[in-house]
């Protein structure tokens, strides 16, 4: 984006157009707010994405650094749009006991786990081997079905997979035995301790397998409680409410803990079993990082979500980083789709047709080159084992480089580029690695693949290799030949590594060697093609090219691009579930930030709750047959609402109270709650100014905003408040600063409550297709639930804490007060961008994000050390709180403190003012 933005700012400025790139400044700065201001903006879409979440989290209206959505245009548009839809950007931050971790314990287990389930499957490919020998297909079918359930992966079997027959006999032998939805593959997995489906990356424990766990450990250490049955025991019982509630409690922590270890374990036996290092990760300084799959680049700070990274890092034996939660998302899909128009170009999009008109209304035009290709696209060659194929392959960049001409050798993954490196150095071959591990020179790696000989060896070549110039004598000699050594789960990595040779007319070939032990082959597209060798009579080293062959391989490239558009396409649909709900949280959010129709809404939420007070009084009513010389119950429930909710007495004596239907009660309460509120915050503006003149005459020079503790009594918040405006409106201002605080951090509190929740409801849903029910259809009942419950949390949290709030007295306990102040709902000093990636990852969009997406920023006030652990009303602009940071005071010095209620100042030892600052005190 800056090379693009330095390229091409000219001829826009030429024509009068103002021009700059977001990613040449901070987040969060002023640079970056003007960037946005210009008429053509540059960026990448991490950094889009990522503002418009930063946006939805700022506390003023001036941190807001995003215009409208309007008109975007998307370079290389596939991969933003299609490869990158499936890891949201995530802002994330640390969740409470997020440094407690069960994967250090459980990792012995599951290693043991495996060792047996490897003893398992060696011995059932051992079987199988003597079976089918002996000609014995059934049962050695059987045997080959159990090791391949097993240990997909297994070296051993992908290799005897590639005898004449064998892969045609597991074929069919999965086939009877997935018949009727999969009962009969109960008799395969009876011996083994877990199965593994390769193609959706699951793996289940099997009774087996907790049975040897469970031998390790106790017999219900994963064994989860029955929660309808256990709780319907308790309610039944003979014992007081109080042991009830205490039995219950007991009950949901054991199952909340037995539910992380069962998931802890799960996400380990992934982490082994599934995630190859080096391929779809590699281990430096000492951390795990992913490796984008279609860039072959390290995809620094994005992390897997769910709890898959910390299993890796268990894995490796690095630190485990502290488990965090989501405090914003959205996927890239939902974002660019905003845009009133959208655009883009790139080079590879025409096979992607579908899914762009489908998800994005957008339609694929191809535009013919600027000079005809003469580049040679050879057929594939196919081998029966890799290790035939490689043989090939390395002859092959051998004789090319001999003839002169520039080898790039394409590949898919750190390890397979490695071992090519290695077999060349073997033969004497100079050449050059670029890959996710030796990637910092780059540039000058590629600047030197168009000279005559050279031999470059990259892991996928997606936006990478568009400088590599050819000399007259490369051209002369042919051009730049490309090697591939796999074919890419995807046609569009295939055309984009075949479209680095012959560009713009320059000569040039391509060449892919392929084999039957490939991931895409074994997984998609083996069976034709093995079936045409076995009819051939096909020996071992031979190879077969033919146009019927690479058809069949692009059917299975096919094949795993409607698999993964049906994986985007489902995220999207849970998503759209989330979309709604976060421009409803968002909108209002904007509200109460920009002032608007706050006083409204904060009116609105008061009357929401006084209605629901009375309809419970009512409702108790009705159903009590109790009136006893103690009163109505129902009258004393809905007087402790009303002091719980409203912090006020009932307006209805409890004469008058029977007389009252609900509308009535509702609109009377509301009346009352509304003058009691506009009261009280008279008081506290009153009780407040003086101290504010005092400040101002003290610092006035220095300090333009102050940060003023309010309480309710249970918890506390900072708000941060213009002092001259304040002092000018007799604290009517900071009353509204204090509305917009609250109703802020309660929405922002609630909003990442709920993100957990909905996280948590997305993985439990998904049981559902056992009982022949769509996961997605009960997602969207069980959310819209959840989001209602949220919505009524949230504002009953706000009207309790507006109508309740007020400053700090000095009668106030002060360890209560600290404690409440510790409390305070506030934005995090320190925050984590990240993505999450496809099915488990994030990022985990984290950039969570993600996923997420793993860029971010740190951002803190620099406060008085004192000032900041008690949380008392101090200087907010950036000048002089830095100066009273640097200030420091010995316990003996004297300071100056003034009460926030009285206005009193007076002159004591530090070590006095300490616990005062707890009591309403301000340090001057």
């Amino acid at each position: 984006a800056k090379r693009d933005s330095e390229w091409m700012g000219p001829m826009y400025q030429f024509h009068g157009l103002e021009v700059d790139c977001i990613d040449k400044h901070q987040p969060n700065s002023e640079e970056r707010r003007m960037a946005y201001r210009k008429d053509v903006i540059f960026g990448t879409n991490n950094e889009f994405g990522f503002d418009y979440l930063r946006d939805n989290m700022a506390k003023e209206m001036g941190d807001l650094v995003q215009q409208k959505h309007h008109f975007a245009i998307v370079d290389e548009v596939d991969s933003v749009l299609i490869d990158d839809a499936r890891t949201p950007l995530i802002i994330s931050g640390p969740t409470p006991n997020g440094d407690v971790q069960e994967y250090t314990h459980l990792k012995s287990h599951v290693v043991d786990l495996l060792n047996h389930q490897k003893a398992v499957a060696q011995e059932s490919l051992r079987q199988a081997k003597i079976l089918i020998e002996a000609g014995d297909n059934e049962q050695g079918g059987v045997e080959l079905l159990r090791s391949f359930r097993a240990l997909p992966k297994n070296k051993a079997l992908i290799k005897f997979l590639s005898t004449e027959g064998t892969k045609q006999l597991l074929q069919k032998t999965e086939g009877v035995y997935m018949a009727e939805q999969g009962k009969q593959m109960k008799k395969i997995d009876v011996d083994l301790f877990f199965t593994i489906e390769e193609k959706p990356n699951q793996i289940n424990l099997t009774d087996k397998g907790i049975e040897l766990l469970s031998e390790r450990t106790s017999a219900d250490f994963f064994l989860m409680p029955d929660m309808s049955t256990d709780l319907n025991v308790i309610e039944q019982s003979n014992v007081d409410l109080a042991s009830k509630a205490q039995q219950k409690d007991a009950l949901l922590k054991d199952y909340r803990l037995k539910s992380e270890r069962v998931h802890a374990m799960s996400q380990l036996l992934k982490a082994y079993a599934l995630f190859e290092k080096d391929v779809e990760y590699v281990v430096m300084d000492s951390k795990v990082k992913i490796v984008d799959e279609q860039t072959g680049r390290i995809m620094d700070g994005r992390r897997y979500s769910d709890g898959l990274h910390q299993a890796l890092e268990a894995k490796e034996n690095v630190t485990i980083e502290a488990a965090t939660q989501t405090y914003a998302t959205i996927t890239l899909q939902n974002y660019f789709r905003m845009y009133n128009k959208l655009s883009g170009m790139t080079g590879t999009a025409e096979t992607e047709a579908g899914e762009f008109y489908e998800i994005y209304k957008l339609d694929v035009t191809v535009i013919p080159t600027n000079r005809p290709i003469v580049r040679d696209d050879r057929q594939d060659l196919v081998y029966k084992t890799n290790r035939e194929k490689y043989n090939a392959a390395i002859d092959e960049v051998i004789t090319l480089r001999d003839s002169g001409r520039p080898v790039l050798v394409g590949t898919t993954s750190v390890e397979i580029s490695e071992l090519f490196a290695r077999a060349l150095t073997m033969r004497k071959v100079p050449h050059q690695v670029l890959n996710a591990k030796l990637h910092q020179k780059e540039a000058d790696i590629v600047a030197e693949a168009g000279r005559p000989g050279t031999v470059t060896i990259a892991t996928n070549m997606a936006g990478r290799g568009t400088d590599i110039k050819l000399t007259d004598e490369a051209k002369a000699a042919g051009g730049l030949a490309i090697v591939g050594t796999e074919r890419h789960d995807s046609r569009r990595v295939d055309r984009q590594l075949r479209g680095r040779a012959g560009r713009q007319g320059d000569p040039g070939s391509s060449q892919f060697f392929v084999s039957l032990e490939d991931k895409l082959m074994r997984l998609f597209g083996s069976e034709r093609i093995a079936k045409m060798m076995d009819r051939m009579g096909h020996q071992e080293g031979e190879v077969i090219q033919h146009k019927m062959v690479s058809n069949s391989i692009e059917r299975a490239q096919k094949k795993v691009e409607e698999n993964n558009f049906g994986m985007r396409k489902r995220l999207l649909d849970y998503d759209d579930v989330m979309n709604s709900q976060r421009t409803g949280i968002y909108k209002k959010r904007k509200n109460a930030l920009s002032g608007e129709r706050l006083s409204l809404d904060i009116a609105n939420m008061a009357l929401e709750n006084a209605y629901m007070i009375a309809n419970k009084a009512s409702s108790y009513s009705s159903s009590s047959t109790q009136d006893t010389a103690n009163g109505n119950p129902a009258y004393a429930s809905y007087k402790l609402s009303c002091f719980q909710t409203y912090g006020m007495e009932t307006p209805v004596s409890e004469k008058h109270f029977e007389q009252y239907k609900t509308p009535e009660l509702s609109d009377a309460t509301f009346d009352a709650a509304m003058a009691h509120y506009q009261a009280k915050n008279q008081r506290v503006a009153t009780q407040a100014l003086p101290v504010l003149q005092n400040v101002k005459n003290e610092q006035g020079d220095q300090i333009t905003k102050i940060l003023v503790p309010f309480t309710d009594g249970s918890k506390g918040l900072q708000v941060a408040s213009n002092l001259d405006r304040a002092i000018e409106t007799e604290g009517q201002t900071l009353i509204q600063d204090m509305e917009k605080g609250v109703v802020l951090s309660m929405i922002d509190d609630n909003w990442k409550e709920h993100l957990r929740n909905m996280d948590d409801l997305r993985q439990n849903v998904q049981g559902a297709v056992y009982e022949q029910k769509d996961p997605l259809l009960i997602y969207k009942h069980e959310s819209y639930d959840l989001f209602m419950g949220m919505l009524d949390e949230m504002n009953q949290s706000i009207v309790s804490f507006l109508f309740n709030a007020g400053l700090p007295t000095e009668d106030q306990d002060p360890q209560r007060a600290a404690q409440s102040m510790q409390r305070a709902p506030q934005r995090s000093k320190k925050q984590e961008y990240t993505t999450s990636g496809p099915g488990n990852d994030e990022g985990s969009q984290d950039d969570q994000n993600n996923p997420q997406s793993g860029q971010g920023s740190r951002r803190s006030r620099r406060n008085n050390p004192v000032q900041r652990q008690h949380q008392v009303p101090q200087p907010a602009n950036p000048a002089s709180s830095q100066a009273s940071s640097s200030k420091k005071y010995g316990r003996n010095d004297k300071v100056t403190i003034t009460n926030i209620a009285t206005g009193e100042s007076k002159q004591v030892k530090c070590k006095v003012a300490e616990p005062m600052l707890s009591k309403g005190w301000t340090l001057l």
